[in-house]
């Protein structure tokens, strides 16, 4: 009786273990094996100007192009654009990335975004729009966009990719940083000096009225102006 279990349990064992041998392996399907299709383009050091802002700004301007459905297949990694999708989305994945090429096309001319300039520069947004307003930092234009969770749209100032990478080339930042600072020093020194006169200009101006005070206060003498008459004194 006993041996007739231990057959039985056998045989339940043995029909699992071919079940799990023979089940499909999903893992392959939704991975990158041979169950998806991948496709990627590189992009140029022009295109990213060493920013990873700038990196995620190229998949932002990659996604909106493409569908709802098939936008988060799409990926900037280091120095390159992936897509990737499953063989059942074949249509879906040629179509997907033949907008990608087209996308990519002359993609180092993007506009620069401010924030995107200032981590390419290393500088604060401080920075950014005082450089702004003085004309060192040229814009080629303003673009209006609504922020996902405020009422109003925002408009701000891009910049042709070309300027920020001869700013960066030439170091220029560095330069106009030590531009601002003599110029605050300059500033500095001019209100001190401009101080230093106005209390100056005080103090005389108390001493006159002290010593105006201290003559119209002084007593005159009975018969003075007789005596003064009379010539004695002359």
């Amino acid at each position: 009786m006993a041996d007739k279990k231990r057959g039985s349990i056998r045989k339940i064992l043995s029909g699992i273990a071919a079940k799990i041998a023979t089940a499909p392996d999903r893992t392959a399907e939704q991975g990158t094996g041979t169950a998806s299709m991948v496709a990627e383009w590189l992009l140029p050091p022009a295109a990213t100007l060493g920013s990873s802002l700038r990196l995620k700004g190229i998949e932002r301007e990659v996604r909106a192009r493409l569908p709802w459905t098939v936008r988060k297949f799409a990926k900037a990694e280091t120095g390159r654009v992936v897509l990737r999708m499953m063989r059942t989305d074949a249509d879906a994945f040629k179509t997907a990335s033949a907008t990608i090429s087209r996308t990519l096309e002359g993609i180092e001319a993007l506009p620069v975004l401010p924030r995107e300039a200032e981590d390419i520069l290393t500088i604060s947004s401080r920075e950014r729009h005082k450089w702004l307003r003085d004309g060192r930092l040229k814009s080629i234009g303003t673009r209006t966009v609504k922020m996902r969770g405020r009422s109003k749209a925002v408009t701000f100032h891009v910049f042709d990719p070309r300027h920020i990478e001869d700013v960066l080339d030439r170091d220029l930042a560095t330069a106009w940083r030590e531009e601002d600072a003599l110029e605050v020093s300059e500033n500095r020194r001019r209100g001190a000096g401009k101080a230093a006169l106005t209390r100056a200009g005080k103090r005389t101006g108390n001493a006159r009225k002290t010593r105006n005070a201290g003559k119209d206060d002084a007593p005159k003498l009975e018969g003075w102006d007789t005596f003064e008459a009379d010539g004695l004194l002359r």
